[in-house]
């Protein structure tokens, strides 16, 4: 069923229970904002610490908007952009899309004026929803992207180029509109995070949203009980579909705007949250925190904390092995997904395989997997090969890029572009990209294997490994070395820690510099290579 349903079964059977609530902990007024003040003063005028909806207000609010889109021509197979933070206003808004019939085409917050313009044009979008924060980088383009779409503004202040999301929504029927949809009906474009180039729009269909809540679900066990932190951006896959668990189970889930340790244990600690999904950044630096003294576990709140988990990118060993230590009665999860396969859930670890920490785990519910050869057969178990994976929520395509999506989706599978190997239980272990494989003499050499035993050096806070021009070897590995705050840690150092490699799998050039990582914690390898002088490696692979 379309998924817009279980926001309306919920609405229905639990419409007075709390189902989202914003924590902003950088505001210094801490008045908290209860769903009736929400009603008459959305969206609400900063600063406020805490502001909370039910889910009938959910629903309506949903409604609203549906059928202000509605009145201003959008119908089914339109297309409605979102460029928000993280607020509130964001689901409902997103939900109001769908409920019409059109697709919604969440948009990434770090992109520059030229981009939103760009990915606006390629989902060919009708309408743009979005924020302050973004107003000069949409005024920018506003000229050109206003020709032939109509903007909406979120917030305070409506600049003169929009049109105000609040006073046009506010005298909309809160009615549920008369449209009906399938399964099969299109819902949504996400945009791939660029960390192998320029974003693809990426088509779904209501059955993958649907299916993504059932995974979740599936994997996590939430109940009504169950209080869901979330701090990732919704724009991303990862975020909403973990949160789609949520919605299934017809549970609370938190909003929070900031990543800090304190900010993240302080608002697991006053909301109860029993399920926390982290960034490994994120996770390192609340063990961090933790060690320095900097942050008690004793002044929080946290016996009901029942999982933790993680995804977007490979876990060390040594961290969550130091998690443990601080929370030896957490349940823990390793997600793998792509935003051609819905986001989180097509791979995962299971919190029962714990001892398997390292591998991104088995084919989650409703998926099979397989590892391939550059011609799509199975290799042999123990090989390395490229991922793919088989599954309700494989993208329809990528929109508009026919090429691209032939080079990906070959019959019912997904070629997920992540190099892998099977172990003899049957558990994958992501061994690198594609493209990010470095050839050095001949032989292969994969970051993430280099970069996971680096990260068992305990003066590593994060590292990042790329491959560089060279005139004999054709390029060599390099690792750029963010070391922990105050440490000292040299060159040589890392030689002689790294004499545990073999030679052939040492790194040639050491760097000791900051990581860049997106806001979905995926490194930006594409930003590093530009930095150190990959690029016109890359380019001459890419024409090879």
């Amino acid at each position: 069923m379309p998924i817009t349903e279980l926001l309306e079964r919920n609405a229905r059977e639990y419409g007075n229970d709390v189902c989202l609530v914003e924590i902003n902990p950088e505001m210094k007024e801490t008045r908290r904002v209860t769903w009736k003040e929400f009603e008459l003063i959305e969206p609400v005028r900063a600063p406020y610490y805490r502001r909370e909806i039910t889910w009938s207000v959910f629903d309506e609010k949903a409604n609203r908007f549906a059928n202000l889109l509605l009145e201003r021509g959008i119908k089914k197979g339109d297309k409605v952009a979102i460029l928000l933070m993280n607020c509130l206003e964001w689901l409902p808004i997103y939900f109001g899309i769908l409920k019409t019939g059109a697709l919604a085409v969440p948009l990434n917050f770090r992109y520059s004026a030229d981009e939103i313009q760009y990915c606006l044009d390629l989902a060919e979008a009708d309408i743009l929803v979005f924020g302050p924060e973004f107003i000069g980088r949409v005024e920018e383009v506003a000229d050109e992207i206003g020709k032939h779409r109509l903007l909406y503004y979120v917030g305070d202040g409506c600049p003169g180029f929009a049109e105000d999301y609040t006073a046009h929504v506010a005298d909309c029927s809160s009615k549920a509109p008369d449209i009906r949809l399938t399964d099969d009906d299109f819902a949504a474009i996400y945009f791939s995070s660029g960390t192998t180039g320029f974003p693809k729009a990426i088509l779904h269909k209501h059955r993958s949203l649907m299916h993504s809540a059932t995974v979740e679900q599936k994997h996590h066990g939430q109940t009504r009980e169950d209080v869901f932190l979330c701090i990732p951006p919704l724009y991303h896959t990862g975020a909403k579909m973990h949160w789609f668990g949520s919605l299934l189970s017809g549970s609370k889930a938190i909003l929070l705007k900031g990543a800090t340790p304190k900010f993240i244990l302080q608002a697991a600690s006053e909301e109860r949250c029993t399920i926390v999904w982290l960034l490994v950044p994120w996770a390192q630096d609340i063990l961090l925190a933790l060690d320095r003294g900097d942050l008690k576990l004793s002044d929080y709140h946290l016996d009901q904390w029942r999982l933790m988990h993680i995804g977007a990118q490979p876990v060390p060993q040594s961290l969550i092995s130091h998690w443990k230590e601080y929370f030896p009665n957490h349940l823990y999860d390793t997600n793998y997904g792509l935003s051609e396969s819905i986001g989180p859930g097509c791979v995962h670890l299971g919190v029962e395989n714990i001892h398997k920490v390292g591998a991104i785990g088995k084919a989650g519910y409703g998926w099979e997997t397989m590892i391939i050869d550059e011609h799509g057969n199975p290799v042999k178990q123990g090989e390395t090969g490229e991922l793919a994976v088989k599954g309700p929520g494989v993208m329809e395509c990528y929109y508009n890029d026919p090429k691209a999506t032939a080079e990906v989706l070959h019959g019912d599978w997904l070629w997920t572009g992540d190099m892998a190997m099977e172990d003899e239980d049957g558990f994958i272990f992501l061994v690198d990209r594609k493209k990010d494989v470095i050839i050095s003499g001949g032989e292969n050499l994969y970051p993430v294997q280099i970069e996971d035993f680096l990260r068992t050096n305990d003066k590593i806070l994060d590292v990042a490994v790329i491959g560089l021009p060279d005139k004999r070897l054709g390029e060599i590995a390099a690792a750029i070395i963010e070391l922990k705050p105050g440490v000292t840690c040299t060159e040589d150092d890392i030689d002689i820690f790294c004499k545990q490699l073999p030679r052939y799998k040492r790194p040639r050039k050491i760097i000791f510099s900051h990581v860049p990582r997106n806001a979905t914690g995926k490194i930006e390898k594409p930003k590093l290579r530009q930095m150190y002088g990959a690029d016109q490696l890359v380019a001459a692979q890419n024409r090879g």
